[in-house]
């Protein structure tokens, strides 16, 4: 059997489109997606007109954080705040801490990225960001 070590750009356009395609329904919200690999660097980046230059730099460090972390940013953030952890304990200032960023694994656990969303409410960006997670499937 095959085993999957790579999203290609195929993949992550079509998780940019499929992400656009339910955001651009409320063009008056603007969102930005953003798309990497497993090792955080940016496979694909796209966003609406006028989305604001802070949720452009977001959805990059979302996806970028699922993807070095391994998991979902909300999560991430939760077990940060348990255990009284600040970003700074970790050493990356690229790392953030907030709902939006979803890991994207193979079906034998690996992980071949991330999908960040940002420019609405945390549960909103999650919930694109998974979104665009399922056109995988």
């Amino acid at each position: 059997m095959h085993q999957k070590f790579e999203l290609d750009l195929t993949e992550a356009q079509t998780i940019v489109a499929t992400v656009l395609e339910k955001a651009g329904e409320t063009p008056e919200r603007p969102i930005a997606v953003a798309v990497t690999d497993r090792d955080g660097g940016l496979v694909a980046f796209s966003r609406m007109d006028n989305c604001a230059p802070l949720p452009r730099r977001l959805a990059v460090a979302k996806a970028y954080t699922a993807s070095v972390m391994g998991n979902d940013t909300g999560k991430i953030a939760e077990r940060m705040k348990t255990n009284n952890m600040k970003s700074a304990d970790l050493g990356d200032p690229n790392l953030v801490f907030v709902q939006g960023g979803v890991v994207i694994k193979a079906d034998d656990g690996t992980i071949l990225g991330g999908i960040g969303v940002s420019g609405l409410a945390a549960q909103e960006d999650e919930d694109l960001a998974n979104l665009g997670l399922a056109a995988l499937k």
